[in-house]
């Protein structure tokens, strides 16, 4: 793609990172075929292609953003399924991160949107506010019908409504700082990143990765002053909170190198590892960045950590049949596509995959709630192929996909729990009812 950015604009490294994204895209549109907007929604503006015109232009204008740039960029998921299926390697990711940060800093959206998203951006990366937050709305679903559907605004409120788990688990001790020791010979040493959200509505997937982490014989520590992995904040163009959120783990884990070292960074939640696994970008003109580099350099999902490490269950194989859910995140931002499959298939149950494996479930960080009726559809498109094959239970890597796919009629569940089970650890709370075969 020909680029017209001036030689003054082209000394933002900014501006100079996506003029190098957009002369790669050669308008072929393969990616309209993988992009789930475009399915849905059939305009060429709501593809990767258009966006990148659109995104473009408004970059070598050097204005404010428009409100019709500004409507379809929110549209993108940043499912990355665009990036899986390009063949001249468009950093499609770079792009919209950027593009959403030049529209942070240009735009002025209506006052109640941006009272939203400060709302969530303030809520969502802090546990206990995001609990106390939790509490506060299940007191409030019984008025949801009150709310005005035909508003964006009530359509958010109800979307988040409707997100609100029925049980809030308690906190768990082990999200809190401290080492958790091998069982055994110590074969290696790990950070895990406890996560934000994740912590409050699914603790028992951090708990399920400690037990079996130790039982293998790896010591896994819960830095002190590590939290959330700044996606939530990036991906709303918050981008001086994602840096701080990254430059406060980048410190904690370096504590840690210092004092005992890592073997590895283990992350639960794809979204994070995504975002982890890209600090030495995001930190590239920082003085901070050879760490961010080292970091994201040790940062591997759980998968990918137990697959290379070698995962092998103690239980005999239990004949359940698993639908297994990629996260967008996983598979397309990470490329981690064969580990939870191969480790699904290896502690014995019967692994099975939805059509459409690469189109996107709606989840999206906070896309469920900033674009509900969206999200929506891709929901039930989503939970309509995983439950027409058969399947008794789906095994998802991501916090935010089993929150979406929760509202199905089949339980949601972490891979690591299943593989903490089969390997000695408690069956998980959501089988109880599920029958082998």
């Amino acid at each position: 793609m020909q680029t017209r950015f001036t030689t003054a604009q082209l000394a933002d490294p900014d501006i100079a990172a996506s003029n190098e994204v957009l002369r790669h895209c050669v308008h072929c549109g393969f990616c309209t075929a993988t992009c789930p907007t475009f399915v849905l929604l059939g305009d060429e503006l709501d593809s990767p292609r258009g966006r990148i015109y659109l995104m473009q232009e408004m970059l070598e204008q050097g204005g404010p953003a428009s409100p019709d740039v500004v409507r379809h960029v929110d549209r993108c998921l940043s499912c990355l399924a665009c990036m899986t299926t390009c063949p001249s390697g468009v950093h499609y990711m770079h792009l919209v991160d950027h593009a959403r940060t030049y529209i942070e800093r240009t735009y002025r959206r209506p006052a109640a949107e941006r009272a939203l998203r400060a709302l969530l951006a303030m809520i969502l990366p802090r546990p206990r506010l995001f609990r106390q937050a939790l509490r506060a709305a299940r007191l409030t679903r019984p008025f949801r019908a009150l709310l005005p559907a035909r508003s964006t605004f009530g359509a958010r409120l109800r979307a988040m409504l409707d997100l609100v788990p029925p049980r809030l688990p308690p906190p768990s001790p082990t999200d809190a700082p401290r080492t958790h020791g091998a069982q055994g010979t110590r074969r290696a040493r790990v950070a895990l990143l406890a996560g934000c959200a994740q912590q409050v509505l699914d603790p028992e997937i951090n708990a399920a990765t400690i037990r079996l982490l130790t039982r293998l014989g790896v010591e896994v520590v819960v830095a002190k002053g590590a939290g959330c992995c700044g996606a939530l904040v990036h991906h709303m163009g918050r981008h001086e909170e994602a840096l701080k959120a990254a430059r406060a783990n980048i410190r904690a884990w370096q504590a840690e190198i210092a004092g005992g070292g890592l073997d590895a960074i283990i992350v639960t939640a794809s979204g994070c590892g995504t975002m982890l696994k890209d600090y030495g970008f995001l930190l590239r003109t920082s003085p901070e960045h050879d760490a961010a580099e080292k970091i994201a350099g040790l940062a591997m999902d759980i998968s990918e950590f137990l697959h290379r490490f070698g995962y092998e269950p103690i239980r005999p194989a239990s004949g359940i049949r698993i639908a297994y859910h990629a996260a967008c995140s996983l598979q397309h931002g990470q490329r981690i596509t064969a580990e939870p499959k191969a480790l699904l298939t290896r502690a014995g149950f019967t692994l099975v995959e939805p059509r459409e494996a690469h189109l996107c479930c709606g989840s999206a960080g906070t896309y469920n709630l900033l674009q509900p009726e969206i999200a929506q559809r891709l929901r039930a498109r989503k939970l309509a192929h995983l439950e027409e094959t058969g399947a008794a239970v789906i095994a998802a890597g991501n916090i935010g996909c089993i929150t979406q796919l929760t509202s199905g009629r089949l339980p949601v569940i972490h891979t690591v729990q299943l593989l903490d089970w089969m390997a000695g650890g408690p069956k998980p709370a959501a089988l109880a009812e599920v029958q082998p075969g």
